[in-house]
């Protein structure tokens, strides 16, 4: 899910004191609950653009199957960022509906 490697940067609290200019243990704890949810939204809008992106690409490639099975992708994966708060459900809503358009054009 994140990698290793910035996991460690951000949860090791010795690594937190090392990068921050936070002073008590509450900030230096907020500082790693931020980054590691700063990780999760960046992931989880970058699988978002990704299904987008295919989904353009199917379109682009005219082959009804792919443009479907790219479509109920990239909805749900919409659907899903919503869900956890990372985009705003009306956000969500909107990228559907451009989804949609796309696909009755074709």
């Amino acid at each position: 899910m994140v990698s290793e490697a910035w996991y460690n940067l951000y949860c090791s609290r010795k690594k937190r004191e090392e990068l921050t200019l936070a002073n008590h243990k509450s900030a230096l704890k907020r500082v790693g609950i931020t980054a590691k949810k700063n990780l999760r939204n960046r992931m989880i809008t970058s699988q978002v653009k990704t299904a987008v992106k295919s989904f353009d690409a199917a379109i682009a490639s005219e082959d009804k199957a792919a443009i479907e099975s790219s479509y109920v992708n990239a909805v749900s994966t919409v659907d899903k960022a919503a869900a956890k708060g990372v985009i705003h459900k009306n956000a969500a809503n909107r990228k559907k509906s451009q989804l949609a358009v796309k696909l009755a054009a074709k």
